[in-house]
């Protein structure tokens, strides 16, 4: 094979978000199999930093910053008739940059992560496509205009980018989903599914970076009695803020008024001003750190609550191999394909029944080690990144239509 032009929507390095973890590690392999050549977008020191780790791995690369403001971002969106999660991420710097690689270099494969990337796609780039997907975006915000959230905003957003993935699908010589349900859901959206290839690849976890025997408990949790729940993510992302709302507002304010020394931590960078507001009475806002293990670690239970979601969480997949039993929704456990009291606690979002498991495991000591161990396990059987990127070598390998065909 010859080259591959690598596109992202945000720079792949520090793997500290579900999305970076994913494209990082999908970067690694491919440079392992090819010279790859990275354009994407940083949006802050942090991630202009990690632009050396890419400039370490890429034969050439190109970071742009994406400064844009939302609102000439919705205004472009507008006028053009385009989602605003496109124009968002539109730079006329890196799309010279596409047309400059291209000419230059031998690319035989451009591997997009994320739609949002799939405009730069030039359109007589005769090689190989493949697009990373990740999850159905635009189902996302058609759940978040269902639950009333700026519903016309998106609901438009939710209607354009189905267009937009029935598009790249098209285009594409294979298209990648995070899970088998995923899958299913974005083939059942498109207008003629047969003519498109959808494959799957899920998410991995670094087993031996969460790995329970390398990592202490943090040690003000220790200090305290307990018991420690514990939830990670993105507390900006709105499915987190709304699932960490939910928790101390319904779930903690049940479990702390019969269990005094509980308390609840929100662990994850970006927290709104409305879970800051929450802090008090138990509940512990972290924001960000520099480990979460530590908390996990510390936890007697992670807690998911998510209502609505995506993919797979990493944030369930690092708290299994951390061998802490886990209590989640089935939204958070899509694409994981654990045993309800054998690997995790799966409950939907009623405070008394998740008090009840809870206790139930915090009673029953050895059923809760039983079922960290068993957690991990399952981990280390279906979800190391080396098991899931198997199949990367021959989607972007393949000869042009080959594995279309062969769907």
């Amino acid at each position: 094979m010859g080259e591959i032009l690598f596109l992202a929507h945000r720079v792949p390095f520090p793997p500290n978000r579900g999305d970076k973890i994913r494209s990082s590690n999908l970067l690694k392999k491919l440079a392992s199999l090819a010279p790859v050549h990275v354009g994407c977008f940083a949006e802050n020191a942090e991630d202009r930093a990690g632009g050396k780790e890419v400039e370490a791995i890429a034969a050439s690369h190109c970071v742009v910053n994406r400064s844009k403001p939302l609102v000439l971002a919705g205004a472009e969106a507008v006028l053009t008739g385009k989602p605003v999660s496109l124009t968002a991420f539109h730079s006329a710097r890196l799309e010279e940059w596409v047309r400059h690689t291209l000419a230059t270099r031998p690319i035989t494969t451009i591997f997009v992560f994320s739609g949002q990337m799939g405009q730069y796609i030039p359109d007589d780039f005769a090689g190989r496509v493949v697009i990373d997907l990740c999850d159905v975006d635009s189902a996302k915000f058609e759940n978040y205009a269902a639950a009333g959230q700026r519903v016309r905003l998106n609901s438009r957003e939710g209607r354009l980018l189905a267009r937009e993935e029935e598009r790249l699908a098209a285009r594409a010589d294979a298209t990648i989903l995070i899970s088998d349900n995923e899958a299913e859901l974005f083939r059942s959206r498109l207008t003629v599914p047969h003519k498109t290839n959808v494959q799957v690849i899920g998410n991995g976890i670094d087993s031996d970076f969460f790995d329970p025997s390398r990592t202490s408990p943090h040690p003000e949790l220790s200090r305290r009695p307990g018991p420690h729940f514990v939830f990670t993510g993105q507390m900006d992302y709105p499915p987190n803020e709304q699932a960490a709302l939910w928790a101390i507002e319904s779930f903690f304010a049940l479990y702390k008024s019969q269990h005094t020394d509980a308390e609840l931590h929100i662990v994850g960078r970006n927290p709104t001003k409305r879970l800051q507001d929450k802090a008090g009475e138990g509940v512990i806002i972290w924001g960000e750190v520099p480990d979460v293990r530590p908390f996990i670690a510390a936890a007697d239970s992670v807690i998911v609550p998510l209502s609505i979601a995506r993919g797979v969480q990493n944030k369930v997949l690092e708290a299994m191999a951390m061998a802490r039993p886990v209590l989640l929704t089935s939204e958070a456990a899509t694409g994981i394909d654990a045993a309800d009291g054998e690997h995790w606690m799966l409950c939907e979002l009623e405070p008394q029944a998740m008090q009840n498991r809870i206790d139930a495991f915090r009673a029953n000591q050895s059923a809760a080690r039983a079922m960290g161990k068993a957690a991990r396990q399952f981990v280390l059987d279906h979800h190391n990144w080396n098991a899931m990127l198997a199949p990367l070598e021959w989607l972007v390998s393949a000869g042009r239509g080959d594995a279309r065909d062969a769907a």
